[in-house]
């Protein structure tokens, strides 16, 4: 068993959009830790909620109930500790692909030449470093998630939460941005979750997860001691 340091951990954790008659819940009650060196994917069929639990995971929302806390990491999630790849366009339309890579660093005050190389070497792991000038306009989607994985690598966060990162890619592309996230994980000690629609990905992770209408589907070690082991509906 993983006794790495917990990173992220979600206690009957659910969300709701909505209210009445009228609400849906994209998670219901999700109980689970992600450790540091984790390789966790996340299967399931689109609506199933595993964007939404990522999004949860990385604080950009709030659960409706239930609590999502980081004890191993400092402070509140930021680009530093948790890099997110998102599944839709995430790139800033004004700045060229190499800004837009090194952008995380910028803000988190790196000089922007240190920046800018480190950007650079991010994007030739996955194969982009000939796009580096280019505007995200002039990328074809699965460009543009190259990109955004090389965004999330460049700021070498402690969790990787990558969403359907080979969603838009070929075959043999996407062979190789799992390798560029298995190993840069690996690296950087983190743990790495990857929600996945592609069996194939999916084996590539050491444990498989699955989501059914909101619902998190997971072995009872997954869980913490002291929530249940099957996640509990939580509605409204």
């Amino acid at each position: 068993m993983n006794t790495a340091a917990v990173l992220v951990r979600c206690e009957s954790a659910a969300r709701t959009y909505g209210a009445g008659a009228t609400a849906v819940v994209a998670v219901h009650g999700a109980s689970c830790e992600i450790r540091a060196g984790d390789r966790i994917a996340i299967t399931g069929p689109s609506g199933s909620g595993k964007s939404t639990l990522l999004h949860l995971m990385a604080a950009l929302e709030e659960p409706t109930s239930g609590r999502v806390t980081w004890p191993g990491l400092t402070g509140k999630p930021g680009p530093e500790t948790v890099g997110v790849v998102f599944q839709g366009p995430s790139l800033i339309p004004a700045l060229d692909v190499v800004e837009n890579t090194a952008l995380p660093l910028v803000l988190s005050g790196r000089p922007e030449p240190s920046a800018r190389r480190r950007a650079l070497d991010c994007l030739a792991l996955v194969a982009a470093g000939h796009l580096a000038d280019k505007l995200p306009e002039e990328l074809s989607g699965g460009q543009a998630q190259r990109v955004a994985v090389a965004r999330v690598l460049a700021a070498a966060p402690r969790l990787i939460l990558a969403d359907e990162p080979t969603g838009q890619l070929d075959r043999v592309t996407g062979r190789h941005v799992i390798d560029v996230l298995l190993a840069t994980a690996d690296t950087l000690g983190a743990g790495l979750v990857v929600t996945t629609h592609d069996l194939r990905v999916a084996r590539r992770l050491s444990r498989q997860w699955s989501m059914d209408d909101g619902r998190l589907r997971a072995g009872p070690d997954t869980f913490p001691a002291s929530a249940p082991a099957t996640p509990q509906g939580a509605g409204p």
